[in-house]
């Protein structure tokens, strides 16, 4: 795992200059040093899935910040009308994004998850993924064939997603630059890279013969 700082999108992008990547948590606006600079994720705060969501959506983009992924939070569409309008919804942020490069992650709400993977499947909806959070641990198994990245902490339980060879990024909410550091390799330390998941490690390829020592 690579953890890197989630920030609020209004700080001032100057402090943070000495990090690889971070995330933002989008607020309304950016802050003008952002754009250019390598921002993996824009996380939404939690709301509605209406038009005002699109809208959102639409200002991040006109931001200019090159994300690889929007993270959206979402809660289980119960119900036929519920569904109807989260993946009406959906389809106008898919148009919204299409063609930009970023991609959407859903990150579930409390018990969202399974229903949101079931629904995803319906439609074949394989261009929305998932972000991983400690709310969602114990339906990381639904969710782990579209893991796009992951948001946690000091003191969360990591070992599903180490165990699953997870190796993208995992947000930590941080406010200050000094503090983010040393939680950032503290994290690092307590959970190494993973590279092959629970239970390969110890399975060879038999298509690869190597050489009997002399």
């Amino acid at each position: 795992m690579q953890f890197v700082p989630l920030i609020p999108s209004e700080f001032d992008a100057a402090p943070w200059s000495g990090f690889p990547a971070v995330e933002l948590a989008w607020q309304g606006r950016a802050h003008p040093g952002w754009p250019g600079r390598p921002v993996h994720a824009l996380h939404f705060p939690p709301q509605a899935w209406d038009a005002a969501l699109g809208e959102a959506v639409m200002a991040a983009l006109r931001a200019r910040l090159e994300v690889d992924f929007l993270v959206l939070a979402a809660g289980a569409p119960g119900g036929r009308m519920a569904a109807s309008g989260f993946l009406s919804v959906l389809e106008g942020l898919l148009e919204l994004t299409h063609g930009t490069g970023v991609k959407l992650a859903l990150r579930p709400l409390p018990g969202a998850a399974a229903e949101l993977v079931r629904t995803l499947r319906d439609v074949h909806g394989e261009a929305v993924g998932f972000c991983w959070d400690p709310g969602v641990a114990g339906d990381l198994e639904a969710i782990s064939d579209r893991l796009f990245c992951a948001v946690g902490g000091p003191g969360d339980d990591l070992a599903g997603l180490q165990a699953l060879g997870y190796h993208w990024n995992l947000a930590v909410p941080v406010r200050e630059p000094a503090p983010a550091r040393g939680a950032l390799a503290a994290l690092a330390e307590a959970w190494p890279p993973v590279f092959f998941p629970a239970g390969l490690e110890a399975a060879p390829d038999p298509a690869v013969h190597l050489p009997e020592a002399p």
